[in-house]
């Protein structure tokens, strides 16, 4: 079976081709950790030749806890993003959790993901499809791999 490749910008990303590091930390806590955690990425990746890709949460929608820290938000979160890309020339990949995110995040990162618990949300799917980004979508543990197939063919609907 010939193997899909997914352009992300100059990296290109298939089961059949060299590792690619999606790395970073769970939820952006500050400005001033992001940047260096994502150097320090950066600096070992390089070293090793690995291509790299930002990855953090700029809202953690899905918290266990209500009082348990989210993240700085939609535009403070695209802020620090666009800071990492212009710093560090990293792709970024990041999570939607609602469908008016969809556009504002992907005019600002590579990747936009969909979060496992939230695959099934035809409305999130649809706007995420239209915007025209690379996404990854996150299998949930509740649906087989034939039922995948319905989320993919959601976003090809949606023309992406």
């Amino acid at each position: 079976m010939k193997q899909k490749v997914v352009n992300i910008g100059d990296i290109k990303v298939a089961n059949d081709l060299p590792f690619v590091l999606f790395g970073g930390m769970n939820v952006l806590e500050s400005r001033d950790l992001a940047m260096r955690i994502c150097e320090h990425y950066v600096t070992v990746t390089q070293k090793l030749g690995i291509p790299y890709v930002f990855k953090a949460s700029f809202d953690k929608a899905n918290r266990s806890s209500i009082h348990s820290y989210r993240g700085p938000g939609l535009e403070e979160g695209m802020k620090i993003f666009q800071e990492l890309k212009q710093t560090f020339g990293v792709k970024v990949i990041t999570d939607v959790h609602e469908a008016s995110q969809a556009q504002p995040v992907a005019d600002v990162v590579d990747v936009i993901q969909l979060p496992a618990f939230l695959a099934r949300q035809t409305d999130l799917v649809e706007a995420m499809a239209k915007t025209g980004a690379v996404i990854n979508v996150k299998k949930p543990q509740f649906v087989s791999p034939g039922q995948m197939g319905n989320i993919v063919d959601k976003f090809h609907e949606g023309g992406n």
